[in-house]
């Protein structure tokens, strides 16, 4: 109850707003800012208001102070305005201006909080060389009658060095322009309308006041108005039609040519005033004389006060009627028609011209009217001192003034003369704030005949003097007239305090009745934590010491609190001391205060409190009751009950109370009113989930259930007509409150009997009790599944519970729903521990069943009486509504914890490479998020399943047939090295068996396509988060091979190229395409986002996506679209389209565009397989195999046909033999390191493709020879020296007769190195035996191609021997074949 310092706002960006005001800040970058990370972003407006703060503390002190003063008390030098109604807000400096707009915004903290943002920012000078020099936000009342109290609209008023005086709209749309003085504008002031406090005050009109150096303007504050709106709504039809042309009243207004006086710097228009009779003849006589002449009414007089020199303060009186208001000519900023030169659109055309733009006939200025000569009446004389601000107060009684000397003089406006002074406050900010008294704190005292000693009678009204003193940073709070400093704080000295002194424009006597607008009094601007605050100060400060009882009952509640911190042994001195202190509190409100703070204390004992409490309500019963307070008395005898409730549970809890009933299975079985089968069933449920769940979950002993502190119980609850309500408290709150109730109940260590009757004569609702107890019980569940015990607890609280009044209504008919029920129903679909939540489900069906029986049994033997009905047993259930809606729970919730059960289970115990998004946990599930996951929420969370255990497709196969039995021995379709590596990583028969289990139980949901599909579709979105993970994507293809029905296989591929790959596929292509090669790895990650390791596996898997969706396109057309059914259990299921259904709406492909980006993946994935060179993928393309590229593939695009360019054919065969040679070399290449047994080569993400086998695939689509990259694969082989795959792949060419000229050239080759290279005698002798012919044709071979020489001269000779056979007899080079046969054969002879 004391002054405070208030937040009601902050800035999102002031750092931009000054940055745009004084660009030199903004340009001298300070070495700290310098020395920031650079992968920051160092644009101006990227970074944060408080970024130049801890600059300033980086930056060294030699620097200059003067740089680190200007951007620290830069708000000093700019012009500030505030809407009192806060919704705009003007910071200004010489032309450049920003208007502020506040939003409201999620904080740091997750809470909304409101803060400025720029709205509009630029230059408002429209003559040259002239500036900003004062502002104001005046906010406009709306004229419509269904107004809801906010204003229309503001507007901000500028004046200028030019003397202008200038009207903008909240957009910064200019709306007029005056030019009433041609004198700078010195100061702008605003007075809105008051309603009079008392008959006898005169109402003040509404008015802008304008200081000039030697003049004062008013313009009536009506004409103002009337003007204003006239020409906003001239701008919006100018901007509508461009040839509207309404034109506004005039500006009605005064002008006063202020005399006898130096200097002005500041001034404050007090309003019309009405002399007193006795003040009147003062005034006359001091003026006239002794022979003045008085007249019978005293006149009006509109008194204005200057600040400034010679003298100090002058005071003017202007006497009403004396003059004639002048018509000013409004000179609108827009012009009639578009036509106009101002709608120009270059200059914005709502806005003001640039100075390139202006017209260049120079426009006349307009006619200033002469100023009414007014004398200064009287002043306070004092040469020496210079004004330099005043403020005058909101009951315009009071102003206090500032000087140079550091002073500040209140003065009486009425009376002419300074009454208080205070010293030291020089530069000093001021402002005013007004109290008005709340009636319902007045307290009747017993001896008290005041007026005020009740509360009936006028409110009575307080004006606090706020100063801020930035030399000392300090914000103070100071009663008047002669009060003392009732607040200061410790503000900082770059702060900016603005008092608009001003409300609403526009209201009058009537209107302003019905409005009551938000607005703030005063706003203390802080630039460095970037927010802004108000102050609150309470009505009872203005009171003096001496009467002030609330003075010193805020004395006693600060020594109860220092009392209430303090460690003491004695606890009974305390209780006295504590008893003394709240009986001497007069106040109700703070006495009810300091109640509060010793409940909420932590050191008192209970005891304690419940004396202190009963002490209290006892002093007031015994007073009279006119002088008792009925809120207090209520307040204590509600702390009272919940005091006794509190005393009342902790004795129940505290007995000594052991249930030794004995508990069996077969008891366990009648109570939930099931089977022996059926209980069997559900005790195996439980027990596979426990032993799952106790896995994952890590609980951490507690030993405090049941425990609750009293000051923490009186938090929680509150006592309200009769009734015990739970306040708002977060779920672990509501969980210990119920524990505090129920817990030991639920143990068998309390009575549940006497608990529920304690807690139903206290005042809790049935309901109530319900909610805490299911509270407990479902986030207990560890426990009460190790205490099976605790089921018959429940049953018996639950049947208590249903047996209370108005739990369950009498009129409650079997065909409709009970609320009761449905309560529980609702928590337990809700609970994310299924095993807990199923167990209340039969215990509440149960109950349920119970009821319902009695029920029906009573109505039975009331209608027959006459007849020997039927014995009800106890296995027999009266069909009802709420049966049918238990049934279904009940599955629901097997369902669920079955599904639970599998996501929890853990098998892969592999210490394999585990990615972060696969160590993220899984959700716990509820029914309500089954039910609110759409068709597809199951399948979707058994695949984040899978995903995060990562394991082969194929288990999926294996599962779905029951499990496997003999994994050594692989079914149909089953790779057995797959299955090898499953058996060593996994416990498969654990996985088998899960799955099993939930095929079973969810036999639509689950069915195999659906769930390849959802693992398909959730490798590759967790692919997308992190593209390195190529796995990922490998195995999502898995799945989507292993997706049976082609219409879901097609649908889930075209969605998946479409979404997540063909941008990264098209950004692939262009840039191969632009660097002519495999690019690098910093290429790849800039433009395609992945490194080019993980960018060979991609253009891999998206081959294989392509090959699929061509295959799926295929097979569609013999297969029937599938339909997609529900579980009964689930019919009622909500959400969101499944996966499935969305693949099953895509369009077919257009198969050949399919086949066309094949062409172009595979061309990809060779280049970046083989890092292969001088290699632009899409030259090997004309411009409409170009075009095609990229586009939808459901798309008919105009794709080439017809004979190819002979051009583009040679370059697509140089780049299938370049792929050919690279691919036999990769895999064939002498490796003298390796083993050479090691025949497959593999990729690092898999197996590699068949690359002879594409390369063929591919000349056939290339329109190039087939036969021709097969013949150059053969010879590569023979190249490589791998003769015998060589003499394979001979049989798949056709022209072989090409081929053997070929062959015939590398056994030359081969026999050139074994004669000429190897250089022995042997050699020799063999060479000169050798026909002339033959060796010449050898000498010519050049052995450097050959990359494989150390084939033996047998391999060779079989080599020779097939080229004969090849070559017809009539070939040239038959002869030559010959004699090589016997060059070899010779070579052989002499070698062996």
């Amino acid at each position: 109850m004391a002054c405070s310092l208030v937040q009601f706002c902050y800035f999102q960006d002031l750092q931009a707003a000054r940055d745009f005001l004084f660009p030199h800040l903004r340009e001298d970058t300070p070495s700290g800012v310098a020395r920031r990370d650079p992968s920051k972003s160092t644009n101006w407006e990227d970074d944060g208001w408080g970024a130049w703060e801890e600059t300033d503390s980086q930056e060294p002190e030699e620097e200059g102070t003067t740089c680190k003063t200007q951007k620290t008390y830069w708000l000093q030098d700019c012009v500030l305005s505030l809407s009192p109604t806060n919704d705009l807000m003007v910071i200004a400096r010489e032309q450049k201006a920003v208007f502020l707009v506040p939003k409201w915004k999620h904080s740091d903290k997750g809470k909304e909080e409101m803060q400025f943002a720029v709205g509009w920012s630029g230059s408002l000078n429209v003559e040259e060389g002239e500036c900003v020099t004062s502002a104001l936000c005046i906010p406009l009342a709306s004229q419509k009658r269904s107004s809801t109290g906010r204003p229309d609209w503001t507007c901000i008023v500028v004046g200028f060095t030019s003397g202008y005086v200038r009207f903008y709209t909240e957009n910064g749309v200019l709306l007029l322009a005056q030019l009433l003085n041609e004198d700078p504008v010195l100061q702008l002031k605003c007075r809105t309308y008051e309603i009079p406090r008392h008959p006898g005050v005169t109402e003040q009109n509404e008015e802008l006041s304008i200081l000039y150096p030697a003049a004062i303007v008013t313009i009536d504050g009506f004409s103002l108005f009337q003007s204003l709106r006239a020409c906003r709504n001239q701008v919006a039809k100018a901007a509508a039609s461009g040839n509207e042309n309404i034109q506004p009243p005039p500006l009605a207004y005064k002008k006063w040519g202020l005399q006898d006086i130096d200097t002005i710097i500041d001034h404050a228009s007090i309003g019309i005033m009405t002399l007193s009779p006795f003040d009147q003849m003062k005034t006359a006589s001091n003026i006239g004389g002794f022979n003045a002449t008085i007249k019978n009414s005293p006149p009006a007089m509109s008194q204005y006060i200057t600040v400034g020199s010679n003298p100090f303060t002058g005071f003017f009186y202007a006497l009403e009627g004396s003059t004639q208001p002048l018509l000013s000519h409004v000179a609108l900023a827009v012009a009639s028609k578009l036509t106009s030169a101002l709608f120009n659109a270059a200059s914005g055309w709502l806005g003001w011209k640039s100075k390139h733009e202006e017209e260049p006939v120079q426009k006349q200025k307009p006619k200033v009217e002469p100023a009414t000569p007014l004398a200064v009446r009287f002043g306070l004389p004092d040469s020496r001192r210079h004004g330099e601000s005043i403020c005058l107060s909101p009951c315009n009684t009071l102003a206090a003034a500032t000087d140079d000397f550091g002073r500040i003089i209140l003065l009486d406006v009425a009376r002419g003369i300074a009454i208080r002074m205070w010293k030291g406050y020089r530069d000093a900010q001021i402002g005013w704030i007004q109290i008005v008294e709340d009636l319902h704190e007045r307290v009747p005292e017993k001896v008290d005949l005041s007026p005020f000693g009740n509360t009936q009678g006028p409110s009575r009204v307080a004006q606090f003097l706020v100063i801020y003193a930035p030399r000392r940073g300090i914000l103070e709070v100071w009663s008047t007239q002669q009060g003392p400093r009732v607040g200061a704080f410790n503000v900082g000295k770059h702060c900016r305090l603005l008092y608009p002194g001003y409300k609403i424009m526009g209201l009058n006597n009537v209107t302003s009745q019905s409005w009551q607008p938000q607005t703030y009094q005063i706003c203390l601007v802080d630039p460095v934590s970037g927010s802004m605050k108000t102050v609150n100060v309470p009505f009872h400060l203005a009171l003096s010491d001496k009467k002030s009882e609330r003075a010193k009952d805020m004395h006693l509640v600060k020594k109860l609190a220092t009392l209430l911190k303090t460690k003491s042994s004695n606890l009974d001195l305390v209780e006295m001391e504590i008893k003394e202190l709240i009986l001497d509190i007069k106040y109700p409100a703070t006495k009810k205060q300091a109640l509060e703070s010793i409940l909420a204390s932590e050191r008192l004992s209970f005891s304690c409190l419940k004396n202190i409490t009963q002490t209290l309500m006892d002093t007031l019963q015994n007073q009279e009751l006119e002088s008792v307070d009925e809120g207090l008395l209520q307040f204590c005898t509600n702390k009272l009950k919940l005091l006794h409730l509190y005393d009342s549970v902790s004795k129940l809890n505290s007995l000594d109370f052991h249930s030794d009933t004995p508990f069996s299975d077969i008891d366990l079985a009648v109570l939930l009113r099931l089977d022996e089968k059926e209980l069997l069933k559900l005790q195996s449920l439980l027990e596979k989930y426990k032993q799952e769940n106790t896995r994952t979950a890590v609980r951490f002993s507690d030993n405090k259930d049941g425990v609750l502190p009293v000051k923490t119980f009186l938090e929680y609850v509150e006592y309200e007509k009769d009734v015990i309500n739970i306040k708002k408290i977060s779920e672990d709150e509501y969980v210990a409150l119920g524990s505090f109730f129920f817990w030991k109940c639920l143990h068998g260590e309390s009575s549940t009997e006497d608990m529920c009757h304690t807690l139903e004569s206290a005042g809790l609702s049935p309901q109530l009790l319900l909610s805490l107890l299911l509270s407990v019980w479902l986030s207990k569940e560890k426990d009460i599944l190790d205490k099976p015990q605790s089921i018959c607890c429940l049953h018996t609280m639950l049947s208590l519970l249903s047996k209370m009044k108005v739990a369950i209504d009498d009129t409650w008919d079997s065909q409709s729903v009970s609320p009761w029920w449905q309560q529980m129903r609702t928590a337990c679909i809700q609970s994310e521990n299924n095993g807990a939540a199923l167990l209340s489900a039969h215990v509440g069906h149960s109950v349920a069943a119970q009821i319902s029986n009695s029920m029906t049994e009573k109505k039975f033997s009331q209608t027959v009486l006459d007849a020997d009905s039927e014995a009800l047993t106890d296995s027999w259930e009266a069909l009802s509504l709420d049966t049918e809606y238990w049934k279904l729970l009940l599955k629901q919730l097997e369902d669920c914890l079955i599904l639970q059960t599998l996501l929890h289970s853990k098998v892969n115990s592999r210490p394999s490479k585990v990615s972060l998004l696969q160590a993220e946990p899984l959700p716990r599930l509820s029914v309500r998020k089954l039910l609110e996951g759409g068709k597809g929420g199951i399948a979707d969370s058994v695949a984040k399943w899978i995903f995060k255990q990562d394991f082969s497709p194929e288990i999926l196969k294996l599962a779905n047939k029951g499990g496997v039995e003999n994994p050594t021995e692989p079914k149909e379709g089953v790779n057995r090295g797959c299955l090898e590596v499953l058996e060593v990583d996994m416990d498969l028969e654990a996985i088998s068996d899960l799955l099993h289990l939930a095929y079973k139980q969810f036999p639509c949901s689950l069915e195999l396509d659906v769930l390849h599909a959802h693992c398909c579709w959730e490798y590759v979105v967790q692919w997308n988060k992190d593209p390195e993970e190529a796995r990922f994507f490998i195995r999502s293809i898995e799945h989507l091979k292993h997706i049976l029905n082609a219409h879901i296989q097609n649908g889930i591929a075209l969605m998946m190229w479409n979404t997540f790959l063909v941008k990264r596929f098209s950004a692939a292509t262009y840039l191969m395409d632009k660097v002519g090669k495999s690019p690098k790895d910093r290429l790849c990650r800039r433009d395609v986002g992945m490194s080019d390791t993980a960018m060979t596996s991609f253009l891999g898997s998206c081959l294989d996506l392509l090959q699929t969706l061509m295959e799926a396109d295929v097979s569609r057309d013999e297969m029937q679209v599938p339909v997609l059914d529900t579980e009964d259990a689930w019919l009622s299921v909500e959400g969101p389209i499944s996966i499935v259904e969305l693949a099953l709406e895509q369009k077919q492909i257009h198969y050949p565009l399919v086949e066309h980006h094949s062409i172009l993946c595979s061309v990809l994935y060779a280049v970046m397989r083989f890092a292969l060179k001088t290699v632009k993928p899409l030259s090997l393309f004309d411009s409409k195999g170009k075009n095609a590229f990229f586009k939808d593939l459901t798309s008919i695009q105009l794709l080439p046909s017809g004979e190819m360019d002979p051009n583009f054919i040679s370059i697509r065969q140089q780049f299938l033999l370049k792929v050919v040679s690279a691919a036999v070399q990769a895999q064939h290449a002498v490796r003298k390191d390796e083993d050479p047994s090691e025949d497959a080569v593999t990729t690092p993400f898999g197996k590699d493709q068949d690359w002879p086998v594409l390369a063929v695939d591919l000349a056939h689509h290339l329109q190039v020879s087939e036969d021709v990259v097969r013949r150059h694969y053969v010879g590569e082989l023979y190249n490589y020296g791998v003769d015998h795959l060589g003499e394979e792949a001979i049989f798949q060419v056709h022209d072989k007769e090409v081929l053997a000229s070929q062959l015939l050239v590398l056994t030359g080759q081969r026999l050139a190195y074994a004669l000429f290279h190897t250089q022995t005698k042997e050699g020799m002798e063999l060479l000169a035996r050798l026909p002339p012919t033959l060796c010449t044709w050898l000498k010519a071979m050049d052995p450097h191609g050959l990359q494989n020489t150390s084939v033996p001269i047998a391999t060779t000779a079989k080599l020779v021997n097939k080229v004969i056979e090849l070559l017809p007899e009539n070939h040239g080079q038959y002869s030559l074949a010959v004699h090589l046969i016997e060059a070899v054969e010779a070579i052989s002879i002499s070698s062996s």
